[in-house]
């Protein structure tokens, strides 16, 4: 059995759809692309496809990851291709590579992201930044399954810092926050910093952000920095003999000498 990792996005008009829903034309897709799926066992069997922290619904994002399980060897490159003319504009695999280490969930422990916040002049948003990391906590309620929960968001941001946007005019305050969010139980989601935001510098946009998740992986206490969850794979397959499929598309008969 092949495991392959896919990374896909959540763009423009898209980032509205469920986890629901992109599992729902993630299905469609795999069966328009004919990929020998292997499926569970019992009496409703369903396609092995393993999601991993999919973002909130209403959010952007460029870096989701999920492992699918095969019956038969496939070129990673060549079946992300096939997958990704079979999925919606927005719903984009960018990126594919065959399993070859184990826990792909545990490498990802934080998130970067990126939010918009029309209406805000980034010198307000800085200070509400400074206030923020300067807080040793800064604590907010949400309301979950099991009701209304108070946590820390401050501890689960590593990072945090203010840009100017690219396309800022004269008469349109903007400011755009970067951010790198660990994940913690419970977990700490942009709108959470935003509300904690709200409570030490009384930062409230006139309009709702624009979240975008730019990349989750492994965080680095060293640099600081967020690594991709796939290099462990990649540096593995530089060592491993090809599959069965790769190995059968480069013995391919050539065409015959003109």
């Amino acid at each position: 059995m092949q495991r392959i990792r896919l990374r896909y996005t959540k763009r423009g008009r898209l980032r509205f759809t469920s986890h629901r829903d992109f599992q729902r034309a993630f299905e469609r897709a795999l069966r328009r692309a004919e990929v020998p799926m292997a499926y569970s066992a019992g009496f409703t069997p369903h396609p092995r496809v393993s999601y991993a922290n999919a973002a909130p619904t209403g959010t952007g994002s460029e870096a989701e990851y999920l492992e699918i399980a095969l019956t038969e060897p496939r070129d990673p490159e060549k079946l992300r291709e096939l997958l990704d003319e079979s999925m919606p504009l927005g719903l984009d695999i960018i990126d594919a590579v065959e399993a070859r280490t184990s826990g792909l969930a545990d490498r990802l422990t934080a998130s970067v992201w990126e939010l918009r916040l029309d209406g805000v002049d980034s010198s307000e948003a800085a200070r509400a930044a400074e206030a923020f990391l300067a807080a040793e906590q800064v604590e907010v309620q949400r309301r979950t399954k099991n009701g209304m929960r108070t946590f820390d968001t401050r501890g689960a941001v590593a990072s945090l810092e203010v840009l100017p946007p690219a396309d800022r005019t004269a008469d349109n305050a903007c400011a755009i926050l970067r951010l790198v969010v660990r994940h913690l139980t419970p977990a700490v989601r942009p709108d959470d910093v935003l509300s904690g935001l709200r409570a030490v510098a009384d930062l409230a946009p006139p309009v709702p952000a624009a979240v975008t998740r730019l990349a989750q992986g492994l965080f680095d206490e060293e640099s600081g920095t967020v690594t991709d969850p796939l290099a462990p794979d990649r540096e593995a397959d530089t060592a491993a003999p090809p599959t069965a499929a790769v190995a059968a598309d480069a013995k391919a008969p050539e065409g015959p000498a003109a």
